[in-house]
């Protein structure tokens, strides 16, 4: 591949990862969530299956332990998120979902769907089945997140 295509695919890539990021957002937005910016979702999707310390989502986000605490307080007081204790550890404590933290998450994944349907418009199911499972084999693991 030349360094030009490289640089096509990649710019695709990027374009189509920061309309899904808008996309998803601006639906949770539609369904009643305000105050929300994309960020918050990559918190979500971190605290979503059993919470997380701050500095665990410090790390999930790439960011400071000092932004990640300011996020969470954000969080708390809209009602998205609360500190609970840290069931292994006394000195730490755990941030969790609330329920208005998981209904906005499956608003989120609601908006996911709408905005992948846009996609299966263009591409139909199989190009979108074939790009997930393309993007998959090369999508590095571990964190979701923004590019700050």
């Amino acid at each position: 591949m030349q360094n030009s295509d490289a640089m096509a695919l990649s710019v695709a890539l990027l374009a189509a990862a920061g309309g899904l990021t808008q996309r998803i957002n601006e639906g949770v937005v539609a369904r009643g969530f305000e105050g929300l910016r994309p960020a918050h979702g990559f918190a979500f999707a971190r605290l979503a299956p059993d919470g997380a310390t701050v500095t665990d989502l410090a790390v999930h986000l790439g960011m400071t332990k000092q932004a990640a605490s300011q996020l969470v307080e954000e969080l708390v007081r809209k009602g998205y998120a609360e500190r609970r204790p840290h069931p292994a550890d006394a000195r730490a404590r755990l941030v969790v979902l609330t329920e208005a933290g998981w209904a906005c998450t499956r608003a989120a994944e609601e908006a996911a769907a709408e905005a992948v349907g846009a996609w299966v418009d263009v591409l139909g199911e199989d190009g979108v089945r074939a790009v997930c499972d393309s993007l998959s084999r090369v999508a590095p693991g571990g964190p979701i997140r923004p590019a700050w």
